[in-house]
């Protein structure tokens, strides 16, 4: 018998890179749900607009993940005007496209950073909030790029699986306690990251929205891997039991080693050029490497 859905009324939920995206999304249909919101961003004043349009039960702070002490000043807010924390989404990520060869140091930084060390430093102050109170649930937004390598995207890839494998040991170690621990791994999604990138065959891109209400399910319904969409999960199973030639072979079929390798640079260009400066300890990358296949 299926367990019962889980009530998410009242409960407390914060969530990183709020201000836009898939963040965004997710705080609208978490307060669809009856939560309470904290949103964080680099972008502060974006994130103060989105809790205004959002409306109430939904509150706006300054986050740089790239620094622990920022993060804990961030849950330490959301925990003093909504309450104790219940929900941690790791959201926060940055994408940034090229020839690994021409990727130049502070572009591989700058995504580690964020995409790394940012879901280690969430991790590491939310947990801690969960296990004194004996309930929580941990969510990090990963990609499908998180179970295969793609041409053009060597350093996202490395950090998204950096996040599937880092979730699935968290996982481990906490499977003889109450918390719960999801990973997310999106398709395509139409957001800005996704700017300019080709189509795959055989998985339709989703929005936004398609990964919060994937979100909602999880915490309703607990479970660790949460593809967005669905049809991703089975054809990573069936990859799964191939050779390398064989996975191989299939990817090029889909054309899914084109769907990076060959991005749009110029209506990836707004993007790449906001991406650069989204990391404040470092200066912008160059941004010719960084805008050209």
């Amino acid at each position: 018998m299926a367990r019962e859905a889980r009530i998410l009324t009242g409960r407390v939920v914060a969530v990183t890179g709020g201000a836009r995206g898939i963040g965004k999304s997710t705080a609208q249909a978490l307060l669809r749900q009856g939560m309470k919101v904290g949103i964080g961003d680099l972008d502060v004043e974006a994130a103060r607009a989105t809790a205004a349009e959002l409306g109430a039960g939904v509150e706006a702070f300054e986050l740089d993940v790239t620094r622990r002490e920022s993060v804990a000043a961030f849950l330490d807010g959301v925990e003093e005007k909504l309450g104790p924390l219940d929900v941690m989404v790791n959201n926060a990520g940055i994408m940034q496209l090229g020839s690994f060869l021409d990727e130049d140091d502070l572009t591989t930084q700058r995504q580690i950073d964020i995409n790394v060390s940012g879901v280690l430093f969430g991790m590491k102050e939310a947990l801690p909030r969960f296990l004194s109170r004996g309930s929580g649930h941990l969510v990090n937004i990963a990609s499908s790029a998180g179970k295969a390598g793609f041409p053009g995207g060597a350093t996202y890839c490395g950090t998204k699986h950096f996040v599937v494998g880092a979730s699935e040991a968290v996982r481990g170690e906490l499977r003889e306690t109450p918390i719960e621990v999801s990973c997310v791994m999106p398709g395509i999604v139409n957001t800005e990251l996704a700017s300019g990138l080709q189509q795959a065959r055989g998985v339709k891109n989703i929005n936004p929205s398609d990964v919060a209400d994937a979100i909602v399910d999880a915490l309703r319904h607990p479970r660790f891997d949460v593809f967005v969409p669905k049809a991703i999960g089975p054809i990573n199973q069936f990859l799964g039991i191939l050779p390398r030639g064989g996975r191989e072979a299939f990817a090029r079929a889909l054309k899914a080693d084109k769907v990076l390798a060959e991005a749009d640079p110029a209506a990836r260009r707004a993007y790449e050029l906001r991406a650069a400066h989204s990391e404040p300890g470092l200066e912008p990358g160059e941004e010719s490497k960084q805008l050209t296949k």
